[in-house]
């Protein structure tokens, strides 16, 4: 695919912390740059086969928004970390650095990428040459908690959520349409 890109410069964007909002405020800036017709590419590291709402909203951008999960349907839990897991993870890591580099989207977001460093399911050697990699014209934006000190040192922007208060620890259940 070659396209029209409508950025002339792209910098790289980290979104991490133990707070809610990570794949949130990602979303969010997806949402803005379809409002300027931007193409984007998310790649959601860790998250398969599990219904989200954005995927629903993904579809009604079809000509300009691909969200895809890579990753099984149960949750991955540090420490208990498989090596189906680090197979997917990896064989994602090489398509995103395809993604990546094609030069084809004007934003490219890869939600959890840094659970799947701290999880040790993919090589944060091979993650940092995907950033230098970037086309000067390709926004990259890398969610997820416990990022890699060399990962905040690539970036333009990191954006650190941090947890104050929040309803789950008072029993309050995730509800479809808010946390999925």
């Amino acid at each position: 695919m070659t396209t029209q890109h409508k950025l002339t410069k792209g910098l790289f964007q980290v979104y991490t912390g133990n707070g809610k909002g990570k794949t949130t405020a990602s979303l969010g800036l997806v949402f803005r740059a379809l409002g300027h017709g931007l193409r984007i590419h998310v790649m959601q590291f860790m998250k398969g086969q599990t219904v989200y709402g954005e995927l629903e909203s993904a579809k009604m951008f079809a000509d300009k928004l691909t969200i895809e999960q890579v990753g099984s349907a149960r949750f991955v839990k540090a420490g208990k970390q498989t090596s189906t897991d680090r197979e997917m993870a990896q064989t994602a890591l090489v398509r995103a650095h395809a993604l990546v580099s094609s030069g084809d989207y004007d934003l490219v977001v890869l939600d959890e990428l840094n659970c799947a460093v701290d999880f040790d399911l993919v090589a944060l050697d091979d993650v940092k040459e995907l950033i230098r990699s970037k086309p000067e014209h390709t926004e990259l934006v890398i969610t997820g908690r416990n990022v890699h000190p060399d990962i905040v040192e690539l970036a333009d922007l990191v954006t650190e959520m941090r947890e104050i208060k929040h309803y789950f620890n008072a029993g309050q259940a995730a509800r479809v349409g808010i946390e999925s």
